[in-house]
């Protein structure tokens, strides 16, 4: 099981005083939460003014230096649109990319279908951001479901689809349509907000892969605020050995 960790997503100091935006800081909490067992990393890459970027000058020298740090990790990237609106921008710059194991492409977004057909042209693994039940049929529909790497089973019971119930309970009805339309790539649970510690807890009952990080939520399983990522990788490790 694959345990990534997401170190900052779209999110600010303002989230945690502790929230890794330069490059640098992004390194050094890396290192750490490695070091602690994270085995893989889901990035947002940050220019020097610290916006989230899709530009390849930017992304290729961040996987580099992530690699510099010698972890042999997987690293995934986001492919969001709300970094690039543009497709033929954002499909660009993604053919471009180097270093990126895989990235995540949300189903929600218009055009994923050509940000994955890219990401295949690339080799880079596409890695399917499912947030919603109600988005099962997208992928099938569009084919690229047995060339995915690994399906994320992404759930908040916030934006954009307003879940309600037991989040182990949408998880569980999200695998067993995805098992009925014949998927066998890895999966990943993981939850925003209140639903982390729950489905962190559930990937592992499952032995799925699944991630912590400040992009999810900066909390502990027993509600403190945790310090750095590397105490969130540390709290994720100590329930898998439970």
């Amino acid at each position: 099981m694959m345990l990534q960790v997401t170190p900052n997503g779209p999110w600010g100091k303002d989230v945690h005083a502790a929230m890794p935006v330069a490059l640098d800081e992004v390194l050094a909490e890396l290192r750490e939460c490695f070091a602690a067992g994270a085995t893989g990393v889901h990035l947002h890459v940050r220019d020097e003014e610290g916006a989230e970027t899709l530009d390849p000058a930017a992304v290729n020298e961040t996987c580099r230096r992530v690699r510099e740090l010698g972890f042999d990790v997987e690293i995934g990237l986001t492919t969001g649109a709300w970094i690039v609106p543009d497709l033929g921008e954002r499909v660009a710059m993604i053919r471009e990319w180097e270093g990126v194991d895989c990235a995540t492409v949300n189903l929600s977004e218009d055009g994923f279908e050509r940000v994955m057909q890219a990401m295949l042209d690339r080799g880079i693994g596409i890695d399917v951001g499912l947030w919603a039940p109600v988005e099962l049929a997208r992928i099938v529909d569009s084919g690229f479901l047995p060339h995915a790497q690994r399906i994320s089973i992404e759930l908040d019971p916030g934006e954009p689809y307003f879940l309600t119930g037991e989040p182990a309970a949408i998880a569980q009805s999200i695998n067993d349509a995805l098992d009925a339309a014949g998927s066998t790539c890895p999966r990943l649970t993981h939850g925003m907000n209140d639903w982390t510690w729950p489905l962190v807890r559930d990937a592992f009952r499952r032995g799925h892969d699944t991630r912590v990080g400040f992009e999810d939520s900066v909390l502990l399983p027993d509600g403190s605020t945790a310090r750095s990522n590397a105490d969130l990788v540390r709290a994720a490790v100590e329930l898998r050995r439970q």
